[in-house]
């Protein structure tokens, strides 16, 4: 008898579950009739369904027989948005790639006119020589995520940035001129990825790529950083997908 309630349960939220898939497929209000054909269920069944979800304003009711989704579910999303950490989420993925690399995986934030480091997976190297911690910061322009948030920017904030720091050189391959951070960054919007070739330490390299939420927004950065002996450019489309899992599971729809 209870497993028969148990399936009878949860055949309602299958059913439930496909009338809204249903409903999010069209932007404006459903008829009763679609509904059932789109969730292939019988009328009866699906305005059963269909009362319980208005009633818990989970789908709202427009005209006699035609539904839309419900304000409910915008206050439920607003929720989950709320919630998400891009730490928790990144970390598994952040493992992933520092398994693959044997090399520091992190994860940035920008704060300002600098990138701030909110998580890292260490190298497990004796002789690794990269010394960004976790709440480090370093300027926009010499670090590979860095120079992602600032490929974000218009022609005009970049160079607002430039002349609001000076653009100084931290070794002697920072790039410390407006006209070659410009070339640089339209090098980063084409090839989707950045690099710090030895420009914030001299010795160390690194491979960047964006991390974006629900609204495209870059919400965060994910790099690989090593001595520059042991760096692989072909590391970069192994960032690049890690970097588009964790977007993807933050909600981020390509």
């Amino acid at each position: 008898m209870a497993e028969a309630e148990s399936k009878n349960s949860i055949q309602v939220i299958e059913r439930m579950s496909h009338l809204l898939e249903v409903l999010a497929q069209h932007p404006q209000p459903v008829s009763l009739k679609l509904l059932a054909q789109g969730a292939n269920l019988h009328p009866s069944t699906a305005h059963r369904i269909l009362n319980a979800l208005v009633n818990g304003r989970i789908v709202e009711r427009v005209d006699q027989g035609s539904y839309r989704l419900g304000i409910r579910l915008l206050e439920l999303g607003n929720l989950v948005k709320a919630r998400i950490s891009v730490r928790e989420h990144a970390l598994p993925f952040m493992r992933e790639l520092h398994a693959a690399t044997g090399e520091a995986v992190n994860l940035s934030v920008r704060r300002d006119d600098e990138i701030v480091y909110v998580e890292r997976t260490s190298s497990g190297r004796a002789m690794m020589r990269v010394v960004n911690i976790v709440g480090a910061r370093a300027p926009l322009h010499i670090t590979a995520v860095g120079k992602l948030f600032l490929s974000e920017e218009g022609p005009g904030g970049l160079r607002a940035y430039a002349e609001r720091t000076k653009l100084p050189a931290y070794t002697r391959a920072s790039i410390t001129s407006s006209s070659s951070l410009e070339r640089e960054i339209e090098k980063v919007r084409k090839q989707g990825f950045a690099v710090d070739a030895e420009e914030a330490e001299i010795g160390v390299r690194c491979i960047g790529a964006g991390v974006r939420d629900d609204t495209g927004l870059m919400v965060a950065g994910l790099s690989v950083s090593a001595p520059a002996e042991r760096m692989k450019p072909a590391w970069s489309s192994l960032v690049k997908d890690t970097a588009a899992n964790i977007s993807r599971a933050i909600g981020y729809l390509e």
